[in-house]
């Protein structure tokens, strides 16, 4: 691993510092490129406005005239935690916003597979709906829309993925990577795209005389839940997403949050008045994601759209069941599948540019995190495949994969599929993650094409491991006080949390549950404690080391500690 301390531009610590930013704060945020202080002011009046959104008034006149004849709408979401976020905010925003019939059908991963395909249009037709609304998915959903379109239905498609060269024949699409989108954010998630098309519906009804400034609904309940699909789904944190984040974790911490959610902190041993990004994104959002992938998303959905406590509550306990048994399965599949993929080379040698796995036993619904997992380890873009369960689709193989910087991973997909044609029946996502689908017999084609370009696109520094940190921890800001400060910053993709990096003495060192290495270390003269989670190696008595900050608490003391996120090599 090469540790790289970022460039910390002086004019932009200043210009934060003026400001009152706190001098920690200022190098960190300066580090990510805030230069201004006004970047900083995470008020719902410094969000992006949704006029800018292409096709986001269109979306709120047809849910407008919806409403105003009362037709029922039915909401298509996706099995993962953005997917039942952005659901959960859609029926609640439009009941909130006058809506009598709102419903909402959420696919199956097995049987179903992914986005809103013809046979879902035909339950969505056969339950009494009229509007068809997809959350999260649906911009590639040609067939999908087609047939939607064709019994009747109203579409409107709201998704964030990036679309292919045809896009649906929906009424309306709401996605700012579509074509013609001017939208500065790129990259919010879907459940950002659907609580944007409830405020531009908000206005067009104000505009209609339903409301006024006064008596219009509070649609900021809704935060919270567009907080934690943001942070669950690893969209890149920019500006407009960090408000979004910081308005959600506000409610969140003043307790103003949904019941499911309330709950989901209890289930998870965290505490929501002391919320974090971490929380939701290693703690709430996996539980969520959970029934999507072992069981039935709903269960998730609704979870986040009960408003009884005991409801709440025992939902939240099944998913907190569930996601132990997303756990186990994940860690045997982990073991196997990292032992297929170090089968591909030698010991001692380098892995090859990418990495495709596949095993009979493995379950496609933990296929993704698998290959987090392996991408982590070997720093090569990764593909972990499972056999489809669908009926009469045995022959397929789903895979999910997970990419490094500078490797953009639907492209590779496309290229794949233009080289191979046929071998890749689907395939979709975004730059660090992507998901196809190819027949078994074709595994072997699709792995050498993967490589192909890899090799072609990876050079000899994207394939080697890099960590960005904040370079040296001064003593002073080694305080407990500071660790909370952080802590309630709002971090994620792109906005990495603090990583400080520089040389420390190891005084003694020990394993704990047999897979964690617990340090005691000795920092700017100073002893401090550690552990490095999943590493086993022992380390030399001094070592540059890279560290994020946390604290924990021994007979009521509280006391800092380092996480280690690695060594130089």
């Amino acid at each position: 691993m090469n540790i790289t301390p970022r460039d910390i531009p002086p004019r932009s610590v200043w210009a934060l510092e003026q400001a009152g930013v706190h001098p920690l704060l200022a190098q960190l945020y300066a580090a990510r490129g805030v230069t201004q202080p006004d970047e900083l002011d995470n008020a719902l009046s410094r969000l992006l406005p949704p006029d800018g959104l292409k096709g986001v008034r269109e979306a709120a006149v047809l849910l407008a005239d919806a409403i105003a004849a009362q037709k029922r709408l039915c909401i298509v979401a996706d099995y993962d935690c953005d997917g039942a976020t952005a659901c959960a905010v859609a029926v609640r925003g439009l009941r909130l916003l006058g809506a009598q019939h709102v419903s909402y059908l959420v696919p199956d991963r097995v049987v179903d597979g992914y986005g809103l395909t013809a046979p879902i249009s035909q339950r969505v037709f056969d339950q009494g709906a009229d509007v068809l609304i997809t959350v999260d998915n649906g911009i590639a959903s040609i067939e999908g829309v087609a047939r939607a379109k064709a019994l009747g239905l109203q579409v409107l498609v709201t998704d964030h993925h990036l679309p292919a060269a045809a896009l649906p024949d929906a009424d309306v699409i709401v996605n700012p990577n579509q074509p013609g989108c001017t939208f500065e954010s790129k990259a919010m998630a879907g459940v950002g795209v659907m609580f944007y098309v409830l405020l531009a519906l908000r206005s067009e009804l104000r505009t209609r005389g339903v409301f006024d400034a006064a008596t219009q609904p509070k649609l900021d309940a809704l935060l919270p839940l567009v907080a934690l699909g943001t942070v669950a789904d690893v969209v890149r944190l920019d500006a407009n997403n960090r408000r979004l984040v910081a308005q959600g974790l506000k409610r969140v911490r003043a307790l103003a949050l949904p019941e499911g959610l309330a709950a989901l902190f209890v289930a998870s041993g965290r505490q929501a008045a002391k919320a974090t990004t971490f929380d939701f994104g290693f703690a709430l959002g996996p539980r969520i994601n959970a029934a999507g992938r072992l069981s039935d998303m709903t269960l998730g959905i609704e979870c986040l759209l009960t408003d009884d406590p005991a409801r709440a509550d025992e939902l939240a306990r099944t998913l907190d069941g569930i996601n132990r048994e997303r756990r186990v399965i994940e860690g045997d599949m982990r073991e196997q599948a990292m032992l297929v993929a170090e089968s591909l080379f030698d010991e001692g040698d380098e892995p090859p540019p990418a990495i495709c796995v596949f095993d009979p036993d493995f379950h496609e619904g933990v296929v993704g995190i698998v290959a987090s997992r392996i991408k982590d380890k070997l720093h090569r873009p990764t593909f972990v495949f499972a056999a489809s369960q669908a009926p009469g689709k045995e022959h397929e193989l789903k895979g999910s994969g997970r990419s490094i910087p500078g490797f953009h991973l639907r492209d590779a997909l496309d290229l794949v599929a233009k080289r191979y044609p046929g071998v890749l029946l689907r395939f979709g996502g975004h730059a660090m993650a992507a998901g196809c689908t190819v027949a078994e017999e074709h595994f072997d084609t699709f792995e050498q094409g993967l490589n192909e370009v890899a090799h072609e696109w990876l050079d000899a520094a994207t394939l080697q491991r890099r960590l960005a940190t904040d370079g040296p921890l001064l003593p002073a800001y080694r305080r407990v006080d500071l660790v909370d400060t952080l802590h309630e910053a709002v971090w994620g993709q792109g906005f990495a949390a603090p990583t400080f990096s520089e040389e420390v003495e190891v005084i003694s060192q020990r394993l704990v549950g047999e897979k964690h290495l617990s340090l005691k270390l000795k920092h700017q003269g100073e002893p401090v404690d550690a552990i490095w989670f999943g590493h086993t190696e022992p380390l030399p008595a001094k070592v540059t080391m890279a560290f994020r900050l946390d604290a924990d608490e021994w007979n009521g003391v509280r006391r800092v500690k380092f996480f280690v996120e690695g060594v130089q090599d």
